[in-house]
Parts: structure tokens; C-alpha cells; sequence
């Protein structure tokens, strides 16, 4: 009798389960980072501009928010294992379209083709991750998860940079290839299909997807696009808030009357979930917006190279995985909420002392401040995380792992998009006011002297931001303790 090698283990030990959505974890989460270090060789080799090229990050983003929230819908349609599968295949071979492209607009096809598949991987990796633990374990589980989700972006730009420097740009996406099929292999032998997951059956609902899509994408576009298309200036960004808004509101109001719904929108009655997502803003503000302005202002402000700056962020993503590892272990001994309290009040400290900073700051003097930062990072993420999903039914879990991840993507996107709004008028600001009060003295030269200026006000715009970013994390901080934290998730395994 013939016996498939790829026959599903229903028995599969956990180790081998968590591998699995591992690889494809980490392989899209890299991927989001890495392709943007390259954005400037690959518009040079397409003979793109920087606008055109922009549109190869952009695209996949636009494509990832839409299919996160359908994550619970497609989960049912297709099975749990089938549904990952086939987004690792989308995703892989999407990976090795983009390396074969040779113009800038059929990448940015293929990149929205790799975001569809790459958009189901996080949050189907953190229900299955969720599920497959013990509830005295499901901390650890998600500390495995943080792992990918937050050193992630950090490995992300220092590969891409290793690869543009000593390769070809083709690579960043080729290097997926292997990865993907492994990832496939094994997710088809090990990963389960949960018995209590309903199958979905009826007609799809068209109208409704149409809704989700055109929102979400018209949503994602104005956070991207606004500041470099001077917000509300462009009659393009005012047409796309007034249909996301329409869009949204009505697909809302759909979501709410189904039977069958695309989007279980009622996953928000429970409070633990939706206060969590309120903070889950709060940490995609703080991660995606200070992984963005951190950069910018080691190199802009302070004048770090490229591989100073990787020095500097470095720190961050060892604590983080430090911090993860630690809070793994002790969840069960302490409320939960008071670790996440924690976390937040360490990452608000951090972005305070980083606001402290000035044009003379050093290696060591931006090391314990993001070490710090990135150290608050970890008792924040993993239990919110359990405590938010411990909270869900576990039939509902797809669907409200999908939600949470969009909203923490919003969250990063709308702290993109007001931190960069916001830095480019502080600058501006700053100039005006520190020129009016510079006089020409003996020996200075106009040039010397417009340097200097430029170079304050930009240190001084920085800091606002990171100000800004501390206050935001203290305010929300009383939000912790209103959250009720579910016994099921420090409940023993049943013998």
C-alpha cells in the first residue's frame, strides 16, 4: 500500500508545529523590512523614480490589510491548513516572480500578489501558535511569536543591506524560495485542522468584500501617501477619506446584519479583546513609528553611518528577545496586567530619554535608552497578547487573530503618518524660530552658520517626537487595568 510522505501527523509534537509557522512568519515579516533598504537599487536597475518605486513597498502593505481582517472568514472556507498552505504558496511564489520582474510596475503587480499571501501569515501563525500550547504555555507561545514579530523588522534591514552591497537585488526575494517550500512541506504534515472549526458554507458575499477592499485600501493609501501628497491639499487624498469612510461605515453596518459574516465584528463585545486593540494602537504607534524615526535620526541628526545606525538599533532587538524569553516564564506568577503596565511605562521612559538627546550624543548615550526600549517591548507584547486572546473563544480565535493584527498595522501606519507630519512642520518651526535669533558673528560664514541652525532645529523636531510618543503611552496606561484577565489562560492542563 502506497503511504504519502506528506500524510498529516495528527499527533505532530509542538516543537514541530511551531517551526513550521515560524519559517513562514519570520520569512514575510523579513521580507516586509528587507525590500525597503533596496528601494533605491532597484529603482536605479528599473530605470523607476523614487515615487515609482515606492509604490513595491506600498503595494504589498495595501494588499496585507485587506486580507487580515478575512483571516477568521478564509480560515473557515478553506481549513486551517489549507488556508496557510496555500498563503505560503501565493506568498513563495510571488517571492520568485518579483525577483524575475523587469520593469517597476509588473514588481509592484507581483509585490501585491506576495502581500495577499504574506498578509494571512501573521495572524494565521498566532492562532495556530495560540492554540497548539497548553493554557499555562500559551505565554511562552506568544513570546515565540514576539520573537518573529518584533526582531523581525530589525533583521530585515541589515540582510537587505548585506544582499544589495554584495549581490543582486533579485536575491532579497529569491532568498524566500526555500524557505516557502519547506514551510509548505512541513505545514502540510504537521499543521491540524481544529475540529471546531466550523467549515463555511453559502454564497461568498461579493458586495462586501468589494467594501472591505476599497475601504481598507483607500484607508492604508491616505496614511501612506498623506504627508508626501501634502494631506488634505490634494483633492486625491480628500476623494479617498470620503470613500474609506463611506466604504467602511457601510460595510460595518453589512458586517453587523449578516448571519454569515466576512468579518465577526462581534468579537468587539467582549472588553478584554477591543481594550486590548486600544493598546495594541498604542504599540503599533510605538513600534512601527520609532523603528521609522530612529533611523532617521541617528543618521539626519546625529550623524551616524548606515552601519552605526545598525549598532545603535541593535541593542533594542537583543532586549527585546531577552525581555520575551523572561516574560515567557514568569507570566503565570504575576497579573498580567501589571506586566503590561510595565511595559509601557519602560517604553514611555525610554522615548522620554531619547527626547533628551542633543547633536553631541554618542554610541552609549542612545544604547540604554533603546536597550530599555526594546527590554519594555517585550513585557508589553506577549501578555497583552495572551491576556486579549485568552479572553476570545477559541472557534472565534481566527477571526480575532486578524483583527488585532490589522489594527496593530493601522495603529503603525497612523504613527507613521503623524510622526512624519509632524517632523516636517517641526522643522520647520524650529528653523524659523532659532534663524530669527542668529546674528553673523566674526569668522562665521553664512553657510557655517545656516548648518548650524539647520542642524538644531532638526534635533529639536526629533525630540518633540519622541516626547510626543512617551505622552501618548502614559495616557493610555490606565486602559491596562480595565481589562479582566481570563482564568482559562493560567488554567492547569486537564489530566
Amino acid at each position: 500500500m502506497h503511504v504519502s510522505i506528506f500524510r498529516q501527523r495528527t499527533d505532530a509534537p509542538v516543537g514541530l508545529i511551531t517551526i513550521t509557522v515560524m519559517l513562514g512568519l519570520i520569512m514575510a515579516i523579513v521580507d516586509l523590512t528587507i525590500v525597503n533598504v533596496a528601494l533605491n537599487t532597484i529603482g536605479g536597475n528599473l530605470g523607476a523614480t523614487i515615487d515609482e518605486v515606492s509604490w513595491v513597498a506600498t503595494g504589498y502593505i495595501l494588499a496585507s490589510v485587506v486580507v487580515m481582517p478575512l483571516n477568521g472568514w478564509l480560515t473557515a472556507f478553506l481549513g486551517r491548513k489549507r488556508f496557510y498552505a496555500a498563503s505560503l504558496a501565493i506568498f513563495t511564489i510571488a517571492s520568485f516572480l518579483c525577483g524575475t520582474a523587469r520593469s517597476v510596475w509588473i514588481l509592484v503587480f507581483y509585490r501585491v500578489l506576495q502581500g495577499i499571501g504574506g498578509g494571512a501569515l501573521q495572524p494565521t501563525a498566532q492562532a495556530i501558535l495560540f492554540e497548539s500550547y497548553p493554557p499555562e504555555r500559551r505565554g511562552a507561545a506568544m513570546a515565540i511569536f514576539g520573537l518573529g514579530a518584533m526582531v523581525g523588522p530589525a533583521i530585515g534591514p541589515t540582510l537587505g543591506g548585506y544582499i544589495i552591497d554584495n549581490a543582486s537585488w533579485p536575491l532579497i526575494f529569491f532568498i524566500n524560495i526555500p524557505i516557502g517550500v519547506v514551510a509548505f512541506l512541513m505545514t502540510w504534515m504537521f499543521v491540524p485542522d481544529p475540529s471546531y472549526i466550523k467549515r463555511a458554507t453559502g454564497s461568498v458575499d461579493w458586495a462586501g468584500l468589494a467594501l472591505l477592499t476599497v475601504g481598507l485600501s483607500s484607508m492604508q493609501y491616505v496614511l501612506e501617501r498623506g504627508q508626501h501628497d501634502d494631506w488634505f491639499n490634494a483633492t486625491n487624498i480628500w476623494l479617498l477619506t470620503i470613500v474609506a469612510t463611506i466604504t467602511l461605515v457601510v460595510f460595518t453596518w453589512r458586517q453587523l446584519r449578516e448571519a454569515k459574516p466576512l468579518v465577526d465584528l462581534y468579537v468587539f463585545r467582549i472588553r478584554t479583546f477591543w481594550i486590548g486593540n486600544v493598546i495594541g494602537i498604542v504599540t503599533g504607534f510605538g513600534l512601527f513609528g520609532t523603528n521609522l524615526i530612529l533611523p532617521l535620526f541617528f543618521q539626519n541628526a546625529l550623524g551616524f553611518t548606515a552601519w552605526d545606525t545598525g549598532l545603535a538599533l541593535l541593542p533594542g532587538a537583543l532586549a527585546t528577545a531577552l525581555s520575551m524569553l523572561i516574560v515567557g516564564r514568569i507570566l503565570n506568577l504575576f497579573d498580567p496586567r501589571v506586566l503590561v503596565a510595565g511595559g509601557m511605562i519602560g517604553f514611555g521612559i525610554s522615548c522620554w530619554w531619547l527626547g533628551g538627546l542633543n547633536q553631541y550624543a554618542g554610541y552609549w548615550d542612545v544604547f540604554w535608552p533603546r536597550a530599555l526600549q526594546g527590554f519594555a517591548l517585550g513585557f508589553l507584547f506577549v501578555p497583552l497578547t495572551t491576556v486579549m486572546l485568552g479572553s476570545v473563544p477559541r472557534a472565534e480565535l481566527a477571526n480575532a487573530t486578524g483583527v488585532s493584527t490589522l489594527v496593530r498595522q493601522l495603529g503603525g501606519s497612523l504613527g507613521i503618518a503623524i510622526l512624519t507630519t509632524l517632523l516636517s512642520r517641526e522643522i520647520a518651526i524650529a528653523y524659523e524660530s532659532l534663524s530669527a535669533g542668529v546674528t553673523q558673528t566674526h569668522g562665521a560664514s553664512i553657510s557655517a552658520l545656516t548648518q548650524m541652525v539647520s542642524q538644531n532645529a532638526t534635533v529639536i523636531s526629533y525630540d518633540y517626537l519622541f516626547r510626543i510618543s512617551a505622552i501618548i503611552f502614559f495616557i493610555c496606561l490606565p486602559f491596562v487595568f480595565f481589562m479582566r484577565p481570563s482564568r482559562r489562560a493560567a488554567a492547569p492542563v486537564p489530566t
